[in-house]
Order: structure tokens, then sequence, then C-alpha cells
């Protein structure tokens, strides 16, 4: 089977996906160990039987619901390759809104080696984002997860920052210290909601997905507790659903934050909110 061949394929077998193409040269690329333009630049090249079985298995596999993030083990954010597995979410695009926000806050104040914290940090990406721009800063990471511990410190070493702590913490438990910015994209989805039956999150932890009070459980605890943890004039930050910005930003304001402001993901819905604590 030709390489052309192979992706017209899979395509076709992909039709319920709405990505089925992209699927088909990310999961063939990994196959070969080339880079996708592999493709388009040798498509007449032929696959052995050992590639084309291995590609079959991987569509049959991508077919049943199964994220290409997983198949191939690894997802690219904000430009660095994560290692990836079942054991924390996989990152998401809007997800860099969060950094975005994050790393604007802390150059508008030309605070190079801010003490920041990521609760809940899964394979990293986020930290890592933050730690690959802030050479200076001083970043810290924790999650509930041993798990997820152990797959943001082997993404950590892989990238070499070693700028990064990492350790287990259920939420603030063993944080010590103060920070000036506080960053999350804690679980923050009704446990009712259906969209936990379709797509990628079916093979995603329920723990990292799902909270009580509607999806918001989390986001006040850590309300609460984040005040015992940050500097005067400090920052933190959410990622949250589209539908959640008023909410949060409530529970903001319940618990003494000021200049609460919420931001928009790439396509404009609202994802971001953040507010200050001063005094």
């Amino acid at each position: 089977m030709r390489i052309d061949d192979a992706l017209v394929w899979a395509e076709f077998t992909l039709v319920n996906s709405d990505s089925a193409l992209l699927d088909a040269q990310v999961l063939l690329a990994f196959v070969l160990g080339k880079e996708t333009i592999y493709l388009i630049t040798w498509p007449e090249r032929d696959l052995s039987a050992q590639q084309k079985a291995h590609f079959e298995s991987l569509i049959e596999q991508r077919v049943n619901g199964h994220p290409v993030a997983h198949l191939v083990g690894q997802r690219e954010f904000w430009s660095l390759p994560l290692k990836v597995n079942n054991s924390t979410l996989i990152p998401r695009p809007d997800t860099e809104v969060l950094v975005e926000v994050t790393l604007n806050n802390i150059l508008e104040k030309n605070h190079h080696d801010a003490h920041i914290l990521d609760l809940g940090t899964g394979t990293g990406a986020i930290i890592l984002a933050l730690a690959s721009e802030l050479p200076k800063a001083h970043c810290v990471a924790v999650d509930f997860s041993e798990q997820a511990v152990r797959l943001a410190t082997e993404n950590r070493d892989n990238l070499d920052l070693k700028h990064v702590q990492i350790y287990q913490s259920d939420w603030f438990e063993n944080v010590q210290g103060r920070f000036d910015v506080i960053v999350s994209n804690p679980p923050y989805i009704d446990a009712n909601d259906k969209h936990l039956h379709l797509g990628d999150v079916r093979f995603e932890p329920l723990s990292a997905l799902v909270a009580n009070e509607q999806g918001l459980s989390d986001i006040r605890n850590i309300c609460e507790q984040a005040k015992g943890y940050l500097n005067s004039d400090a920052c933190l930050l959410f990622e949250h659903g589209f539908e959640q910005a008023e909410l949060v930003r409530h529970i903001l304001h319940e618990n003494g934050f000021t200049g609460i402001r919420t931001e928009q993901d790439y396509a404009n819905n609202d994802r971001v909110t953040l507010g200050f604590l001063t005094g």
C-alpha cells in the first residue's frame, strides 16, 4: 500500500471524525517515524507489511473513539512536545489562552522572577509553558494524582526546565509559601453533562473533569484557600466552562478579589477568569 492510498483509505474509514484526514496523517506519520510533510512529499512511497498492519490497528482504535494523542503518546502545547497518557487530561488549544493571559499579567508587571503555582497540573502543560517563557520565575506545580505527578515530571525533564518543582498535593494540602500568581485548570464539568459521553473525554479520568455544585466546587474551594497563599496584589486565574464566567466572577468577588475580569478563548467563548488579592 502506498502512502497516498493509505491516507485515502483511512480518511474514508474515519468518516465520522471531524478531522479524519488530519487524524490519518498524524497516525501515519507516527507509524513511519516522520513529520507529516513527508507524507505530502513522498506520497508514492510504499508501506511495509508491518507499517501497514500498525497503521490499520491505529485507525481501528481511532474509529472506536480513542484519542489520537493517546495513540501516539504525545500532544503539542505552546509549541512544546508533551507526553500524554490516560492518567490526565489531554492539553487543549483553549488552555493556551490561560497561559497567554497569565504570561501577559506577569510581563505587564515586569515580574520575571514571579513565584507561580499551578494547581492540578496534569501533564504539566500550563506550568511548563510558563516556565519556558520565564526562565527566572520560581515555578511550582502540584497534582492529587501520583501518576500525573510522574508524567508532569517526565515532561519537565524532557524539556530541561529545571526551575519547575512538581509534587503531589490535594490542592493546597502540601503547599508551602506564598505566590504572586496561582493558576488552575480544575475540574469544572457537572456530573450530568452530556458531553462526558462524547469525544476524547470518554477516555480521560473523570476526577480531572467533574466537580460538584454544577462543576464549581473545586473553583470555590481554591478561591477560599488561595487567600492564605497569595502575596499582596497577587493574581488568581482559572480556566472554566464557557457558561460559568458570571458564577466564577461572583465566587472571586465573594472571597475579596478585585479587578475581576473574564477573557475569551479562540472561539470567542468565555474561558478564563481572573482576580487580584490586594492588601
